[in-house]
């Protein structure tokens, strides 16, 4: 059959080296016991180290003619190809109910947004790993102080232990992207609650982001107003990549305080 031919709307860039594809397979060999769930196949370059690796693997593949290919080449498969968008899914109905693992290739036109909906269904993913624009990567994995720390590394890192694994050339791939890639992975913490309002803390981070170079005594204002007594505390001295997980959730605290004392309900 002849091959699928890549997408540019779709942001396919296929992988080629079979080495990487199995490297990217084993980053689930700890879960062998959980389904997996594999995002955007393709031509199944990944999908055969994860069969061959005996994990009980669906496929959600939104490009009709990779389902098509997937059909013919992969009779494994037959049943548990879902020609669908990942981001439309309700993940909690998969697996009936079961924990699963996320894998992929990922679209890097979207992997921020998968990472989001992931995030949605947190306590069904102890596993998420795959590959991304190595500058996302880089972003996901970053700690406080650094200049890539930002609102998905905060969010993310608030519920996954997040590991930088190994960079990708660009070479590898057909089409070659204009960007290196690198490969990464999410693992469940043991953090069962943030001891805040979990609404209100993504709120929190993503105003003081929006004013990233600001301290947050000034990018904290279009949420909390200007006359906030608590930003004389010294927390509101720092930037906001200067903070840790921990210290967000005491950022909301203040933040709820402040907010309930005048009564103004915030819309995420």
């Amino acid at each position: 059959m002849r091959l699928v031919k890549p997408k540019k709307a779709l942001g396919q860039h296929f992988l080629k080296d079979l080495q990487i594809a199995q490297r990217i397979a084993g980053t689930l060999s700890d879960y062998k016991d959980l389904p997996v769930l594999e995002i955007g196949p393709g031509m199944g370059v990944l999908t055969q180290y994860l069969l061959a690796e005996g994990h009980d693997l669906t496929v959600v593949e939104l490009d009709l003619e990779s389902v098509d290919y997937l059909e013919q080449n992969f009779p494994a498969l037959e049943g548990r190809i879902l020609a669908e968008d990942f981001l439309r899914l309700d993940l909690s109905r998969l697996f009936s109910g079961r924990k699963f693992c996320v894998i992929g290739n990922y679209p890097y036109n979207i992997s921020s947004q998968i990472f989001f909906k992931v995030l949605d269904y947190k306590e069904h993913v102890p596993c998420c790993s795959g590959m991304i624009q190595k500058e996302v990567a880089e972003r996901l994995a970053a700690g406080p102080g650094s200049k890539t720390y930002s609102i998905l590394s905060v969010l993310l890192q608030a519920w996954y232990t997040v590991e930088y694994l190994f960079t990708v050339s660009e070479q590898v791939f057909g089409p070659p992207p204009k960007v290196k890639s690198a490969v990464i992975r999410m693992v469940r913490n043991d953090r069962t609650e943030l001891g805040c309002d979990e609404k209100l803390f993504k709120t929190v981070v993503k105003t003081s982001f929006n004013q990233r170079r600001k301290t947050l005594r000034n990018s904290m204002k279009p949420l909390l107003g200007k006359d906030c007594p608590d930003y004389a505390l010294p927390i509101f001295d720092k930037r906001p990549e200067q903070l840790s997980v921990e210290q967000f959730v005491e950022l909301t605290l203040v933040a709820d305080r402040w907010l309930k004392q005048t009564g103004t309900i915030q819309k995420e």
